[in-house]
C-alpha cells in the first residue's frame, strides 16, 4: 500500500508540473502574438531613371503625424463606460374546480352508507418568479499601440500592449481592433469608441492575482455542474 501511495504522489505531482509547464508556454506564446510590430523595411532605391519618385521610398511631399504605415504608433484613448440592467416578473395561477352528481337508478340517486355518491375535484396552483441583473464597468486612460497592417481599404488594424509591475503583481491591458485613417486625430490619437472589433482586456498576473482568483475545486462546487 505505501508503494502505491507513493506511485500516486509522483503521478500526481509529474501532472502538475506538466500542466503548469503547458501555462507557460501558452502565456509565452500568447506574450509574443502581441508584441509591438516593427516598420516595413524599404526596398533598396532604384537606380537613377530621372524620376523624382519611385514606389516604396520614404519621401513625402508634406508631413502627417498621423499613423497610415505598417509600424507607426498610434495613442488611443480609453473612454469605455457601459451599463446594462434586466428585469423580468412572472406570475401564473390556474385553478380547476369539477363537482359530478350521483348517478341515479330508477329514479332515486345512488346512495353509499347513507350518503348521496356525489363527488367533486378542486385543484390549485400557482407560480410567482422575479429576476433582475444589473452591471456596469467604466475604463479610462490612455494606451498606444503600433499599427500592425494596412487594409485595402485603407483601415489601420491596430494592437498593442501595456504592463505596470507593482511589488508582487503585474498588471496587463491589451487592445486591438480596426480604426479608420478618418478618426485619428490631428494629435495622433482617436477614441476608444471609435475603434471597431475593439477586443480590450485588463487582466493581472502575480501573487495577488493569485490570491484573488478561485481554485479548481472551488470553482467546480460553484459551478453548474455541481448537482446540489
Amino acid at each position: 500500500m505505501p508503494m502505491l501511495l507513493r506511485i500516486a504522489s509522483v503521478s500526481l505531482l509529474a501532472a502538475a508540473l506538466a500542466g503548469c509547464g503547458a501555462i507557460q508556454e501558452h502565456q509565452r506564446l500568447e506574450d509574443a502574438k502581441w508584441a509591438a510590430t516593427a516598420p516595413v523595411e524599404q526596398a533598396t532605391p532604384a537606380a537613377a531613371d530621372g524620376s523624382i519618385y519611385h514606389d516604396m521610398q520614404n519621401m513625402e511631399l508634406f508631413n502627417d503625424a498621423r499613423a497610415h504605415r505598417i509600424g507607426d504608433i498610434l495613442t488611443i484613448n480609453l473612454v469605455e463606460a457601459m451599463q446594462a440592467s434586466k428585469k423580468s416578473e412572472t406570475t401564473t395561477s390556474k385553478t380547476d374546480k369539477v363537482n359530478v352528481g350521483a348517478p341515479q337508478i330508477l329514479g332515486q340517486s345512488l346512495r353509499i352508507a347513507g350518503q348521496t355518491a356525489n363527488s367533486s375535484l378542486n385543484s390549485a396552483n400557482s407560480f410567482d418568479g422575479a429576476g433582475s441583473s444589473t452591471q456596469s464597468n467604466q475604463l479610462s486612460g490612455q494606451l498606444t499601440v503600433t499599427v500592425a497592417q494596412r487594409l485595402s481599404n485603407g483601415n489601420l488594424l491596430v494592437k498593442g500592449e501595456k504592463w505596470l509591475t507593482i511589488n508582487q503583481g503585474q498588471e496587463l491591458i491589451r487592445i486591438s481592433g480596426i480604426v479608420r485613417a478618418q478618426d485619428i486625430g490631428q494629435d495622433n490619437s482617436v477614441d476608444s469608441t471609435r475603434v471597431a472589433d475593439a477586443r480590450i482586456t485588463y487582466t493581472g498576473r502575480g501573487s495577488l492575482n493569485e490570491a484573488n482568483t478561485q481554485g479548481w475545486l472551488a470553482k467546480f462546487f460553484n459551478s453548474k455542474w455541481m448537482p446540489f
